[in-house]
């Protein structure tokens, strides 16, 4: 097992090597500058090239590659140029967040997902069945960033049921359980939009998991036996059908990464999609290269944790 986590690390440097490289050479040859359109008129051409030659943004682009590679080899990620702050500071600031935002939608899909998975699959083809499915087919349908607007609206600004934007109320002392109550609070509306769309993959594929399993000799065997039907879909049924999820957790983690992006600026809230959006709009690009980094980061390593988790929930798989 260390063999294969081991291998898989080193497996990851060259790709997140060329993930660097994609993402700075295209920040690069994207049209102005951290001083287009943010400099004083009254500035001259001639003291805002100085600024340009000195921050290094006349060199071409591998030498900036260059310098920016041998900073991160050392821990440092650059300066914000429009916060004037480390980059470090500003991603540490906005990761817990959205850590948080991730970890509560991920409970949120699997407390839905599984359920209705289980359902649709156990009574496929019945009426259940069918309203779950055609919600699934809407979800899949959907964009997220539609279906956070909408929900913002309803539940935010009509109902007035939820925050419609920051992630924690003003004036609160931090660790007091108002804090904590309000952060909570925060985390509901956002981290429902994300699952109530993320969940659908989860469904479709515990549901199709379901129905195959069903239709297995084993299964067969065990009713002619005269199992009771409830221990054959605990104890057989849903039990191998439930193993390829675990293989699909790790892939969740992108698709979080993906929705948080555009929910994060719909909620105006303060996490790593946001500050990703902000730095585009700003050409910050130290923030953006930065940011992208940790997502590809945050994908590579979803991979490697799903086939972890798979090899550890299935004995029948041996990584060695």
């Amino acid at each position: 097992m260390w063999k294969f986590i081991v291998r898989r690390l080193l497996i990851t440097m060259p790709q997140l090597v060329l993930l660097s490289l994609l993402v700075f050479v295209m920040a690069s040859f994207m049209p102005g500058d951290a001083f287009t359109g943010q400099i004083d008129p009254n500035i001259s051409p001639e003291a805002i090239e100085e600024q340009r030659e000195r921050l290094g943004l006349n060199d071409p682009w591998y030498i900036q590659y260059a310098d920016w590679v041998g900073n991160l080899s050392k821990g440092d990620l650059g300066t914000s140029t429009q916060y004037h702050r480390p980059v470090s500071d500003l991603v540490w600031e906005r990761v817990v967040n959205t850590f948080w935002l991730s970890l509560l939608s991920v409970i949120f899909i699997y407390a839905i997902g599984l359920p209705l998975g289980i359902v649709s699959g156990r009574w496929n083809d019945r009426l259940i069945d069918q309203i779950i499915t055609g919600y699934t087919y809407l979800g899949f349908a959907t964009p997220i960033f539609i279906f956070a607007l909408v929900t913002l609206w309803v539940f935010g600004f009509h109902f007035g049921w939820f925050p419609t934007g920051g992630s924690v109320a003003s004036g609160l002392d931090p660790g007091s359980l108002e804090y904590i109550l309000s952060k909570l609070n925060h985390l509901l509306l956002p981290a429902l939009s994300i699952a109530l769309i993320g969940v659908v993959g989860t469904v479709q594929y515990l549901r199709s998991e379901i129905i195959d399993t069903k239709q297995k000799d084993f299964i067969v065997t065990a009713r002619a036996k005269g199992a009771p039907e409830s221990r054959v879909y605990n104890r057989h049924i849903f039990r191998n059908s439930v193993l390829p999820i675990a293989a699909f957790f790790g892939y969740e983690i992108t698709m979080l990464i993906t929705g948080s992006i555009f929910v994060e600026r719909i909620y105006s809230y303060p996490g790593m999609g946001n500050l990703f959006i902000q730095s585009i709009l700003l050409r910050d690009f130290p923030v953006v290269t930065a940011v992208v980094l940790l997502f590809g980061l945050a994908a590579i390593l979803g991979a490697l944790l799903s086939d972890i988790i798979l090899s550890i929930v299935d004995p029948r798989i041996r990584i060695k």
